[in-house]
């Protein structure tokens, strides 16, 4: 007969799960907010989230940013990430591919992957262009309107698409609606050319490149993508193309080598 679990184990559980949707709930805003602010997004307790909030200061996971008691991700979470990213292999490979990939093409290199049901860019490098082209690492994005997103879910059927994919986001940065029907279509062509690229549904002067990264059973685990003007990508499309999928052969040779597949797999979230 299985130990019931006491009350305090549950109330701990939940408060760190808490916590971790306190963390969220602050990157999806890229702000500072007010307790309260936060206690309402999350559809939470104030007094839990005033308690909770009140620990995570101490512990320097959170701390005082933009007056008026609003909080903001703190300086230990900081630490956290850069003694993950010291000693993972994978980053540092990312990192090194993605500089190789600026070098030869001179346009900005992303690696990106799903965070849940939407789409983010994990690592970015700058093109050597005078001029920026860019997009903030770690903002969730809708899946639909990336590149990325045409590959990421093409391992799902399509009713598992439309159950993972959150009717909402088919509504574009400009207010039109993005066809389910058409999105479905672009995932499968896009899953046997074995790339996607597209005018930038985000901004009007950049084209979008996309190639997968796979795991052993076929899943794309993550993107390698490239993001460029349009004249340029129109110019040098098989070019930028070759580079990115020689590229993500080599990291899927990485992830072979010298990655388990249960680290490989933690890429593949959705499904």
């Amino acid at each position: 007969m299985d130990k019931p679990v006491d009350d305090a184990t549950t109330r701990r559980s939940r408060g760190l799960e808490r916590a971790f949707d306190i963390f969220d709930c602050l990157r999806n805003s890229r702000r500072p907010m007010r307790p309260n602010e936060i206690a309402s997004a999350m559809g939470a307790p104030r007094s839990t989230i005033y308690e909770l909030i009140g620990v995570l200061l101490k512990l320097e996971a959170l701390e005082y940013q933009g007056g008026e008691g609003r909080v903001f991700l703190g300086r230990k979470l900081f630490l956290f990430g850069a003694a993950y990213s010291e000693q993972s292999d994978l980053l540092r490979h990312c990192s090194e591919l993605l500089g190789e990939i600026v070098e030869e093409t001179r346009e900005t290199a992303q690696f990106c992957l799903l965070d849940g049901n939407k789409y983010t860019v994990a690592m970015m490098r700058e093109g050597s262009r005078p001029f920026r082209i860019s997009s903030s690492v770690g903002e969730r994005t809708p899946i639909p309107w990336t590149a990325s997103g045409r590959l990421l879910l093409d391992h799902l059927s399509d009713g598992e698409i439309l159950s993972f994919v959150p009717p909402e986001d088919f509504r574009l940065p400009s207010g039109d609606w993005l066809d389910p029907a058409t999105y479905l279509a672009e995932v499968r062509q896009a899953s046997r050319d074995g790339f996607f690229t597209f005018d930038s549904i985000v901004d009007s002067y950049t084209h979008c490149f996309a190639v997968p990264v796979r795991r052993p059973d076929g899943r794309a685990a993550a993107t390698l993508c490239l993001v460029a003007p349009r004249a340029d990508a129109r110019r040098n499309r098989s070019d930028y193309l070759d580079c990115l999928l020689r590229s993500a052969e080599r990291l899927r040779v990485f992830f072979l080598n010298d990655a388990s597949d249960k680290d490989l797999a933690r890429f593949a979230t959705a499904g």
